[in-house]
């Protein structure tokens, strides 16, 4: 069974990091999408809810499966006994950072291969940072995230503002 791992903190998901999701469900038997622990990124959604958001948004995909992780990717890809890791590239910029993971990566697991794949022409500008940001602005973030993480989002920022006020 050909399985590959989509790795990221998905902090929130959005409608980019689907579309490479359901494009390698058609090339992989499985695809797992493997959601850090990086608590260095202050994540916005604790570990758990951005599994079960993920989870919400690919159920309708039956090769594709939802997980957590901590540690090195590597040993999580054994694991699971994967054969490969997916990428996601947007622009330039994230070729360089994207390379040397895929270099250390093969350093340390030479048996592990890295794809990387572009998302579609209209999400390559589209960053889970900049949903947040817009999002915590008050803005429109429909066209950027599955309905399920907007309204996620939306009840964790209304929260949040409701709380600022009352100080």
């Amino acid at each position: 069974m050909r399985t590959v791992i989509y790795p990221g903190s998905f902090d929130p998901l959005t409608n980019g990091h689907l579309d490479l999701v359901q494009r390698a469900a058609k090339l992989f038997d499985r695809v797992i999408v493997a959601v850090a622990k990086n608590d260095s990124k202050n994540p916005l959604f604790t570990l758990q809810e951005r599994r079960k958001l993920v989870a919400a948004c690919v159920k309708h995909l039956p090769n594709v499966e939802v997980d957590v992780f901590d540690g090195l990717l590597v040993d999580y890809v054994e694991a699971r006994s994967a054969q490969a890791i997916i990428r996601g590239l947007r622009a330039v910029s994230d070729f360089e950072f994207e390379f040397q993971l895929a270099l250390m990566n093969r350093k340390l697991n030479e048996r592990i291969e890295t794809i990387f794949m572009m998302p579609k022409d209209t999400y390559t500008f589209l960053s889970s940072r900049i949903v947040k940001e817009i999002a915590r602005l008050g803005g429109d973030v429909s066209a950027f995230v599955p309905p399920k993480v907007e309204s996620a989002l939306k009840s964790r920022l209304n929260g949040r503002r409701k709380g600022k006020r009352a100080t």
